[in-house]
């Protein structure tokens, strides 16, 4: 299904991100992407931002194949899938989302 707005699409994403481990690999996933670009811009070295794709993509492809048993929604629709990512990452961190079941 195609989610016509963010709003939408945010609850979906969630529940293809319920296994506690996916979402652990999702916060390593997307914080390795932050420290990359702050580092890249830190220090001038734009080559670290080669490897933002491979860490962010790695480990949150790595936990939907191993955890979630699921296919990504970065492949229906990536850019609300991109977007997505950092909000889980946000809402994680402030603990605004309830335990997903162990």
């Amino acid at each position: 299904m195609r989610y016509a707005t963010l709003a939408e699409f945010y609850p979906f994403y969630l529940t293809q991100h319920a296994n506690p481990a996916c979402r652990r690999l999702h916060v390593l996933g997307t914080g390795s992407v932050i420290a990359l670009v702050v580092a890249a811009v830190l220090t001038a070295d734009f080559w670290l931002l080669l490897a933002v794709p491979l860490a962010g993509y790695g480990f949150a492809w790595s936990g939907h194949l191993l955890f979630e048993k699921n296919r990504p929604a970065t492949f229906e629709q990536p850019v609300f899938s991109l977007i997505c990512d950092f909000l889980m990452f946000r809402d994680i961190l402030l603990r605004r989302l309830r335990k997903p079941a162990e």
